[in-house]
């Protein structure tokens, strides 16, 4: 057993706070816990949140561009408050305590929402929009979901991760890739998550990453003038080179070197800090394509309700549209894990996250490309009469289906194995912060979109009748935006 793998064992105890035995705890057996509660919370989240968009325009009687916001502006908030969750998990709590906590706030969220929507008197009448207690619970409802659902993507990938031995990258990659109802569901999901405790390994917290992070800009920037041969002669600069797991120091940010003068900063929270900024151009790079994936829960549901939706007399309910891309995500998955097997040695190179997240943003552009095409003709053939297929929208399914296995996939692995040791859980909920951060974006991308095409004339995405509307050049504007995106990325992650 060599040195790396000694220390990270040592990092890690039992439910009893003992020290974690290798034939006990961690493993695959742990891991697939983690694997089928992800799967549990996932069916709640993404079930209810291709549902919102129909509930806020039919029950709450909102607005089209409204209730799409609203949408965009839960499936934003879910998303951002990872990093929350991963600081907590990180600095203070394990991640299994993490996990607890935000599973039960956002079981919480649920119960709210599942008692208004079956109390008619919770609920507007006629074809008003809520009150001012309608609306407050129906938020309250939402953001608690929206808060426990970041903390349970922080903690619960990162703590299936920490299951597995670090040296084991394959094991890492296949791990990341692979109303009432609701509420059995992800409360069977918690059972089976908090059942399996003691053979569990647990990451014990280091301290706010953030305090760290801060403390060292605030040295460096305090000692500005400091030479280059000061800093060297420091004696905390000694061992920088053996900080990294890989054996590399980090050369780039040389100027955060000046606060090693400082004897109260350590080599290993400049090391740390460096990193981490050097993450964020990767993580910004790939919003764009999240903005993609909330027209899934937003225009693309309203689109299918007025489609044919028909089979041999089977009307398909237009919120199990969403089975589509996650059938084609799951079955990317093990065709992507076959390839991998084939190419053997290669595959680590061919593989590489980073070159999983291209190709999951060129994915993105041709999705929209596919669904401003259809678009065009599902609007043309309506008004004349015509109602086409509800089954044209699986090619933009198809597209950002296998586009997000490959890209959410990727970003996942990559930014926990790039990531710090300490700050693994908040580095891993990058890759939901993007994702946060794509959904708010659509969210001003339809305000800026209905301003501006309003000056011309007519609003392309205003009123409650898409047939009037012209979503397809708004699809074709996300289509350019993303191929502008992906050229920024190419740049970017040839630099890192």
């Amino acid at each position: 057993m060599d040195t790396k793998v000694s220390i990270e064992r040592a990092e890690f105890v039992d439910w009893r706070g003992k020290r974690a035995s290798a034939k006990k705890h961690g493993g695959v057996r742990a891991a697939a816990f983690t694997c089928a509660v992800e799967v549990m919370e996932n069916l709640v989240f993404l079930s209810n949140a291709t549902n919102f968009i129909s509930y806020f325009t039919h029950s709450m009687h909102y607005p089209i561009a409204e209730a799409a916001n609203m949408t965009t502006n839960f499936m934003g908030t879910a998303f951002l408050f990872p990093l929350f969750g991963g600081f907590i998990g990180d600095a203070f709590l394990t991640r299994f305590k993490t996990f607890v906590l935000f599973c039960s706030l956002e079981l919480l969220g649920l119960i709210l929402l599942t008692i208004q929507a079956h109390e008619p008197g919770l609920q507007p009448s006629g074809t008003k929009t809520p009150n001012r207690s309608q609306a407050a619970i129906l938020y309250a409802g939402l953001y608690a979901m929206a808060i426990g659902v970041g903390g349970v993507k922080a903690a619960l990938p990162a703590h299936g991760a920490d299951q597995i031995e670090q040296s084991d990258q394959r094991a890492i990659s296949a791990f990341f890739n692979c109303f009432r109802i609701s509420l059995v569901v992800l409360g069977l999901g918690l059972l089976v998550f908090v059942g399996a405790f003691p053979i569990y390994r647990y990451k014990l917290p280091s301290g706010s990453a953030f305090t760290r992070i801060y403390t060292v800009f605030a040295s460096a920037f305090q000692n500005w003038k400091v030479s280059p041969t000061q800093v060297a002669n420091n004696y905390s600069f000694v061992g920088m080179n053996s900080l990294r797991t890989d054996g590399k120091s980090n050369d780039k940010f040389k100027f955060l070197d000046k606060a090693l003068v400082d004897n109260k900063i350590s080599a290993s929270d400049v090391e740390e800090t460096k990193t981490f900024i050097g993450l964020l151009p990767i993580f910004a790079s790939t919003i764009m394509m999240s903005c993609c994936l909330a027209q899934l829960q937003t225009f693309t549901v309203q689109q299918g309700a007025i489609m044919n939706r028909d089979i041999r007399g089977f009307k398909i309910p237009t919120q199990s549209l969403s089975v589509f891309p996650l059938f084609f995500m799951l079955a990317s998955i093990p065709l992507y894990e076959h390839s991998v097997h084939l190419f053997g040695a290669k595959s680590l190179s061919m593989f590489q996250p980073l070159r999983r997240i291209g190709i999951g943003l060129a994915l993105a552009s041709a999705s929209m490309a596919a669904a401003a095409l259809v678009e065009s003709r599902r609007r043309a053939e309506q008004l004349s009469g015509t109602t086409i297929s509800v089954f044209w929208l699986v090619w933009q399914y198809m597209l950002l289906g296998v586009s997000d296995m490959f890209t959410l996939g990727g970003m996942l692995e990559f930014f926990y194995s790039e990531a710090p040791d300490k700050m693994r859980s908040m580095c891993t909920a990058l890759s939901w912060c993007s994702t946060s951060m794509g959904y708010f974006l659509s969210s001003v991308l339809v305000s800026v979109t209905n301003s501006a095409s309003g000056r011309t004339g007519k609003k392309w995405l205003g009123g409650n009748d898409l047939n009037h509307n012209r979503a397809d050049l708004y699809y074709t504007l996300l289509c350019i935006l993303n191929f502008i995106n992906l050229l920024n990325y190419i740049y970017w992650a040839k630099k890192f």
